[in-house]
């Protein structure tokens, strides 16, 4: 019966939503990437449709569900979750699970980006982007349109380029300007791109991982890990190779469905809960001076999670 067990993992992102369902081996049985859009609980519906064509349930069946990402409470009372845990824990998980030497984990999403620094395949460090807004996916799309190319196509272009330009790395809107100037200088097109991807690389460097030390092997993931431009940048600015693994930008949901087949717990997941309608609402509970405000989520109109009440007064 164990042979026929399969989990489910979610990472619910700002820009990108993914998922994995994966065997008792950790084999990968059906992966889906989508685009948040704004609504987290319509791409989940999308999503699990799309898992759906691909997932036999009569072979196997799915008894345990783990969420990360920034929506990820919401998505676990969504889909019943047996585990729910944070980005730094599920990427962290999913990485050492494949590359159990890694001793760094870049990640660099579309609107965020991570560091995680691992010592014998425990996460013992890690740092988050704050402010600043270079060093993500999100930059390099934005880019990519006022040069007038796909986002895709940014790493070959800078692969041609043998004198990258140089572009003012320190924030966005430093590196947008600079970016424009360079443009109305005349510089090539791919050495403004390769110049382009450096300045991710160095920001993320300069900021992100500021005061962490870098240590060999490093394994870069996230959506940006697919541009080979910036791969590049990275092993020009670290002087060590880097590894990217072609599921990178699916870590994360790989991470939540690992942690999911450890847990004890399990449940019998459906995918008709796509079909279900799911409404949030926040209430402000008046129980004290904090005025916490509750966030509640209903199923068919029924109440199935709510957070947020810092003492008994607020529970829902």
């Amino acid at each position: 019966m164990t042979e026929k067990l399969a989990f489910l993992g979610i990472d619910v992102g700002s820009i990108s939503t993914k998922a994995v369902i994966i065997d008792k081996t950790r084999a990968i049985l059906a992966r889906e990437y989508i685009w948040t859009e704004g609504n987290p609980l319509q791409a989940v519906k999308k999503l699990l449709s799309l898992l759906a064509q691909q997932f036999d349930p009569q072979s196997r069946q799915i008894v345990g569900v783990g969420v990360t990402g920034s929506a990820r409470r919401l998505v676990g009372a969504m889909v019943g979750a047996t585990m729910v845990k944070n980005e730094i824990t599920a990427h962290a998980v999913g990485t050492t699970s494949f590359h159990p030497d890694v001793r760094t984990i870049l990640e660099i999403g579309g609107q965020d980006s991570k560091i995680i620094l691992v010592e014998n395949g425990v996460a013992i460090d890690y740092a988050m982007n704050t402010l600043c807004a270079a060093g993500t996916g999100a930059f390099l799309s934005s880019q990519a349109r006022r040069l007038g190319i796909d986002v895709e196509e940014m790493g070959a272009y800078a692969l041609k380029s043998e004198h990258p330009t140089l572009i003012a790395a320190r924030c966005t809107v430093f590196a947008e300007s600079d970016l424009v100037h360079k443009i109305q200088m005349g510089h090539p097109r791919e050495d403004i791109i390769a110049g382009v991807c450096r300045a991710v690389a160095s920001n993320y460097i300069n900021n992100v991982a500021k005061g962490k030390k870098i240590v060999s092997p490093v394994v870069f993931q996230g959506g940006v890990s697919k541009n080979i431009g910036v791969v590049h940048a990275f092993e020009d600015l670290l002087q060590c190779p880097i590894i990217v693994d072609e599921n990178g930008h699916l870590m994360g949901a790989m991470g939540a469905a690992i942690l999911a087949q450890r847990s004890p717990k399990r449940t019998a997941f459906d995918f008709s809960v796509r079909n279900m309608e799911f409404v949030t609402r926040e209430r402000n509970c008046g129980g004290c001076s904090n005025h916490c405000e509750v966030i509640c989520v209903y199923r068919d109109g029924e109440l199935v999670d709510s957070w947020g009440n810092r003492c008994e007064r607020g529970a829902v």
